[in-house]
């Protein structure tokens, strides 16, 4: 048996560790000692990561919980299952042997890091980016030699995310840098993106002629993997079968109260209704100038409400999609928690592709009508992940503070929330196409759910996948395509819908315990300065009891 240890001082080596082995998400997170890094996903480094984390979990079971203050030992117990869930995806899981969507991401996250965020000076970051850009051909060799025997759709999505890494190097780095006025760094940057992009070039040539003729494997985690993750990630233990009970009684729940708030608007079918109603939408080219006057007004609203504490700092700048991140229709991109100081943060919204034809613009701008528009608003910006993030910084414990250690279930969770909290408070109070667009974006994370579930433990088909998101969901062709092939790669995109229902019940057993106590900002506020800690936690640390009773 080893002595133990006080627990502060473990938590600081295993966060060394993870930064130290995963630096793009250290700079994300807001620590910067590795920004010159790219991970190293060879084989021998993944293995060297697996043999440490057995030795971070020895020591953590020789740190006994009950010598731990309460909140400590909620600590102990998510640093614990974030253990086991990053050597359950290494060893059993094996992303990295499966998906070169994995190694994209990463690349392209990593890069961004450096481009998006004055967390340093231009020129600093400028050497950073110039160091990563040289370890480029080393990184795509990993993925080279590590991933034989991928899913086709693995390698179909993955390569829209590699060509958006190309245009990523060769067009929004240059802007990213435009007044850097170091004659030798421009040019060594030069030279290096382009030995950068040749290997990335080359890898898609491989992924292309080599691999996608024989990519045959299935996409499918099984139900047992993906039971565990759920498990082990979101502290989420009831079997698949339970979950899609629960799931399909929301889904059913959410279509009925689509369907009254379409009959206010007038007779006939509501999908009629709403389809009519997609037709009012931001032109082509109009999304993220019509999203930034959205910002405004509900900033305006919130300071209005006595909802939660909304905070400070140098707010949101609303932009278009960078080219390797265009596969997702919105996103939120916000400085580390860990920042010295606060730095603006990103909304992107991605438009419509100009070379699409008339009638392919008007489908994907359909799903982005201004009710729903609205509603996405409200999830990325305020009160939603903007908001949070800020919060984030104001956490008092390192574990439930760093993006190492979040949950899924309670970032989009929360932000999910949103757009049902903000609406029942009386947002736009009479619009009934505002409450039409919260509930189409509730079916959607309902179906995601619905989708997910049986795409990994039944053997359900992208097509049907993409039926459902089309008929329960009720979404045009082309986004319940890219709906349906997201939950083959990221089976994890039920943490959306699951966290909602998770911070709805902690909601009502609130109430219900402080009785004419309860104050909606002072439970907003408590729950937001508790950090991103899976539900179970929030439970246990605001209830004090029933922790594990995170759904119903």
């Amino acid at each position: 048996m080893y002595p133990s240890e006080p627990f502060p001082h473990f938590v600081d080596d295993f966060l060394t560790h993870l930064q130290e082995v995963a630096p793009g998400s250290a700079s994300l997170d807001g620590v910067h000692l590795n920004d010159d890094l790219l991970e190293d996903l060879s084989r021998p480094a993944v293995e060297a990561h697996l043999r440490t984390l057995a030795g971070f979990g020895r020591r953590l079971r020789q740190i006994e919980p009950s010598h731990l203050s309460p909140r400590e030992q909620v600590d102990h117990r998510i640093v614990g299952a974030n253990l086991e869930a990053r050597v359950f995806d290494l060893d059993q899981v094996r992303t990295w042997e499966r998906s070169p969507q994995y190694y994209a991401d990463i690349l392209a996250s990593s890069l961004a890091g450096q481009m998006l965020f004055a967390h340093a000076p231009e020129k600093d970051r400028g050497q950073r980016i110039l160091s990563k850009l040289r370890q480029v051909p080393r990184f795509v060799q990993a993925a080279r030699d590590n991933i034989k025997e991928p899913a086709g759709i693995f390698v179909k999505v993955a390569q829209d995310t590699w060509r958006g890494i190309v245009d990523l190097i060769e067009r929004d780095l240059p802007r990213a840098f435009s007044t850097l006025d170091d004659l030798h760094l421009l040019g060594d940057l030069a030279d290096a993106s382009t030995e950068a992009v040749n290997a990335i070039r080359d890898y898609q040539g491989y992924l292309e002629t080599e691999l996608a003729p024989k990519a045959k494997a299935s996409f499918r985690l099984g139900r047992a993997n993906f039971e565990q993750k759920l498990k082990l990630e979101e502290g989420i233990g009831l079997d698949a079968d339970r979950l899609l009970q629960i799931v399909l009684r929301e889904l059913n729940e959410v279509q009925e109260q689509f369907r009254e708030a379409a009959g206010k608007l007038g007779t006939g079918d509501p999908l009629e209704i709403w389809r009519k109603a997609k037709l009012d939408h931001p032109p082509a080219g109009t999304l993220v100038k019509t999203a930034a006057e959205q910002v405004k007004e509900v900033v305006d609203f919130l300071n209005k409400h006595n909802l939660v504490s909304m905070p400070g700092g140098d707010g949101v700048v609303t932009a278009p999609s960078p080219g390797f991140y265009r596969w997702a229709s919105a996103s939120m991109w916000t400085p580390g928690p860990f920042e010295s100081r606060p730095s603006r943060a990103y909304f992107y919204l991605t438009d419509v592709d100009r070379s699409w034809n008339e009638e392919r613009q008007q489908e994907y701008l359909r799903d982005f009508n201004y009710p729903t528009l609205w509603n996405i608003t409200i999830h990325e910006t305020y009160p939603g992940h903007y908001l949070y993030a800020q919060r984030l910084r104001e956490v008092d414990s390192k574990v439930r503070k760093s993006r190492f250690f979040a949950s899924g279930t309670s970032i989009e969770g929360w932000a999910h929330y949103c757009e049902q909290m903000v609406v029942d408070a009386g947002f736009r109070k009479g619009d009934v196409l505002i409450r039409l667009g919260q509930l189409s974006k509730a079916l959607v994370r309902l179906a995601r759910c619905v989708v997910a579930i049986r795409l990994h433990c039944e053997d359900l088909s992208v097509e049907q996948g993409v039926r459902i998101f089309r008929d329960e969901a009720f979404l045009e062709e082309l986004t319940a395509r890219r709906e349906a092939e997201r939950g083959t790669f990221d089976p994890m995109y039920v943490v959306y819908a699951l966290g909602k229902q998770m911070l709805l019940k902690l909601r009502r057993d609130s109430e219900e315990e402080l009785g004419a106590r309860f104050s909606l900002r002072t439970f907003h506020d408590t729950l937001l300065a508790q950090g991103a800690a899976p539900f179970w936690a929030h439970r246990q640390l605001m209830l004090g009891a029933d922790a594990d009773a995170i759904l119903e």
